[in-house]
């Protein structure tokens, strides 16, 4: 077994342990089964999940085994959030909700040799499961007192909504699940995002008080945010998904684009595969070179491709380059050019009229007055070509896919017109 905890470690991936030595000792000297769990209260993950996956990725490379749960019947619940009661799907949604987020976890893992992965469902154990048996068997071994302490469930306690008893009972289901995979499979590690340890450590205090000699681990991984306050994984048009439809590859691939000089080489530690050396030499280009982003454009390009694959990614790169004008617009197909003019202030036209009104009504400039001294000056473009003349007009046939027109003033002042033909 490879020294992953000194890995994992080194990426800043480890926020909290139970027992750093003993979870140590236990990762080196032969094969865990661990665990992590996704809820389906949402049609997709997002890119916080995905620091998740990534995560059991690394730990099953170095030869041990993931058990992907799925969570089917904590679905129908959720965490408590910090601000808010969550709003309860039903049953069918939740379950082709579960069905889509098992289809985007398996390719991150293999299922072949001996450390095969494996998805499993808390509704496989509960969905049979009297209300009597549960508080019987499950919630006798917690203590409400210590439940109150989680964070979670402070926050919401001090808040004017309060908690209801659905979301309280949370942390009782997620432990139940640690000890049903115990016994099923052996499994002895559970991992989870910080802001998950009470649910972590409730399912370890479970299994201690069941299974009085079992050696079980948990560890936490800090929550990803951005150097400015904002959330991490949220970009101007919302959550970065990781279902093609929700979130486009070319949106998925201009976030890590766009990311931050202070936060690229936290995010390349977390998220790439590539090595200490790769990275460290990354995070030197970027402090000597900033203005050439190449950990920018590495993390974008190897993210895009593992979440979207080479050709999506291949397409994001051709568009973001055909909009700076270092690529021919018209070889994009409508698909890409309808996503990459999604990320850019844009204006509806009845008909295409002249290039200096179309700049004043997309916003690119003040005034028509001060879009003429753009086109004088040489730093007007519709669709990379350069504006030569103050009374130039656009028409029909110059339309993108019978639709769009791309503005720019200057090398990076964007903006697109969609021609509504009415």
């Amino acid at each position: 077994m490879t020294a992953i905890v000194d890995e994992l470690k080194w990426r800043g991936l480890i926020a909290h342990t139970t027992d750093e030595d003993a979870l140590h000792k236990a990762l080196t000297d032969g094969p865990v089964i661990f665990y992590c769990g996704f809820d389906p209260t949402a049609a997709s993950l997002h890119v916080g999940h995905l620091v998740q996956v990534l995560t059991m990725r690394r730990l099953q490379q170095a030869g041990h085994r993931p058990l992907a749960l799925v969570g089917g019947a904590t679905g129908h619940i959720g965490d408590p959030r910090p601000t808010a009661e969550r709003t309860l799907n039903d049953s069918e949604t939740i379950a082709e909700w579960a069905i889509r987020l098992r289809a985007q976890i398996e390719p991150y893992l293999s299922f072949e040799g001996e450390n095969a992965a494996m998805m499993v469902n808390n509704l496989d154990w509960t969905a049979n499961m009297s209300v009597i048996e549960f508080l019987r068997d499950v919630g006798k071994h917690f203590r409400v007192n210590k439940m109150l302490t989680k964070d979670s469930v402070a926050q919401r306690l001090e808040s004017d909504q309060g908690i209801s008893y659905t979301e309280f009972s949370y942390q009782l289901l997620q432990g139940m699940d640690f000890l049903e995979l115990y016994r099923r499979y052996g499994c002895t590690l559970q991992t989870g995002g910080s802001d998950q340890w009470g649910n972590l450590t409730a399912g370890l205090d479970l299994i201690h008080r069941l299974e009085t000699d079992a050696e079980v681990h948990a560890f936490g991984t800090p929550l990803m945010t951005k150097a400015d306050g904002s959330k991490f994984g949220k970009s101007e048009t919302g959550t970065l998904w990781l279902d093609p439809e929700m979130t486009t590859p070319y949106a998925f691939y201009q976030f890590w684009l766009n990311t931050d000089d202070r936060d690229i080489g936290r995010y390349l530690r977390v998220l790439s595969f590539k090595s200490r050396e790769e990275l460290l030499e990354l995070e030197k280009e970027t402090e000597e070179k900033p203005q050439a982003r190449a950990a920018q454009h590495a993390l974008a390009e190897e993210l895009t491709t593992l979440v979207h694959g080479a050709d999506q990614c291949d397409a994001a790169i051709a568009a973001s380059q055909a909009l700076f004008g270092q690529g021919e617009l018209g070889d994009l197909d409508e698909t890409t050019l309808t996503a990459a003019v999604a990320e850019l202030p844009k204006a509806r036209v009845s008909e295409p009229g002249q290039v200096v009104d179309l700049f004043a009504e997309v916003g690119l400039v003040g005034s028509k007055s001060a879009a003429r001294r753009t086109v004088k000056e040489g730093g007007a473009y519709v669709n990379n070509v350069k504006v030569t003349a103050e009374d130039a007009a656009v028409t029909v046939d110059q339309l993108l896919h019978g639709r769009w027109l791309i503005l720019r003033k200057g090398k990076k002042n964007l903006a697109a017109v969609e021609f509504t033909g009415a």
